[in-house]
């Protein structure tokens, strides 16, 4: 999956869940007064367009794949976007923070909450 700029990020959340069906990905957007990082994008944001926020003026893209680890997916999304970025895995009808297991490619974050959330009914 390669990220597009042009994309709302609205359309970038869903691409990726379509992808990873039992991952997320938000991003925190700080208010101002206070510098702290919000995650859970809200819908004014969900509609902006990814490439606003774009920090590295050439033309460096986020291609995500399987095999990469949620550190570096986020990573890349601070280095170009100036976004702080959190994967979140799913675990039955709850949403995780992976931030213990970010060193996990983004297929075994995906497998780990397929199985955690099969047996939830």
């Amino acid at each position: 999956m390669i990220v597009d700029e042009e994309k709302k990020i609205s359309a970038l959340q869903e691409e990726f869940n379509q992808v990873f069906p039992y991952l997320k990905i938000d991003f925190s957007f700080p208010p101002k007064a206070t510098g702290q990082h919000k995650f859970n994008t809200s819908s004014q944001e969900q509609n902006k367009m990814l490439g606003i926020y774009k920090i590295i003026p050439n033309d460096e893209k986020i291609i995500i794949t399987p095999d990469m680890t949620v550190a570096s997916l986020e990573e890349q999304f601070t280095r170009i976007y100036g976004l702080n970025t959190q994967v979140l895995r799913k675990s039955g009808k709850i949403w995780l923070e992976t931030t213990v297991t970010d060193a996990w490619t983004l297929e075994e974050q995906n497998h780990q909450g397929e199985a955690l959330s099969k047996n939830i009914h």
